[in-house]
């Protein structure tokens, strides 16, 4: 299996996202610090958050990848497991979180990874599957869809104006 390693200008957006005092901060993190999980992961821990930080990488149109922070590790969920085949990112997330997989077996559109990462903040499982599933929307559609929901839609936005 030959991924394609991230670059870069594959990168549409990557944020981290936390809350302090029960408020949402969001901080666009530069793209080739997030080309890997590794990078991705030491970007998310230089943020203080008290329930954990959030952090997306945003893959073209292809896929996101979300990541959540808590005290015994990550949490990690690919937005579209068909990435699994192409891309080292996606390879990288499923190897931290020991997500086994076969590539028949493989779905477009379909979710792979921990899905239920944002329950407690209130996104469900089910919901974040429905988002991951909606093909007339492109990846950073998806991670503003679940921003929304988690309440940081507007802090999001402000973040990616200011890049």
């Amino acid at each position: 299996m030959s991924a394609e390693e991230i670059a870069a200008g594959d990168i549409d957006f990557a944020i981290a996202a936390y809350r302090e005092e029960g408020r949402w901060s969001v901080a666009s993190l530069p793209p080739q610090s997030v080309t890997t999980m590794e990078g991705l992961l030491a970007r998310m821990r230089q943020f203080p958050g008290e329930d954990g930080v959030f952090g997306a990488v945003c893959v073209g149109d292809e896929f996101f990848i979300l990541a959540h922070t808590v005290r015994d590790g990550v949490r990690i969920m690919i937005s579209d497991a068909a990435a699994l085949l192409d891309w080292s990112l996606a390879e990288e997330a499923a190897e931290l979180i020991g997500l086994e997989w076969d590539e028949e077996d493989i779905e477009e559109f379909e979710a792979a990874g921990d899905v239920s990462l944002c329950e407690a903040f209130g996104l469900d499982g089910a919901e974040m599957i429905m988002i991951c599933e909606d093909e007339e929307m492109y990846p950073d559609e998806q991670v503003r869809a679940v921003a929304k929901r988690l309440g940081f839609a507007a802090e999001l936005a402000t973040a990616l104006r200011g890049r």
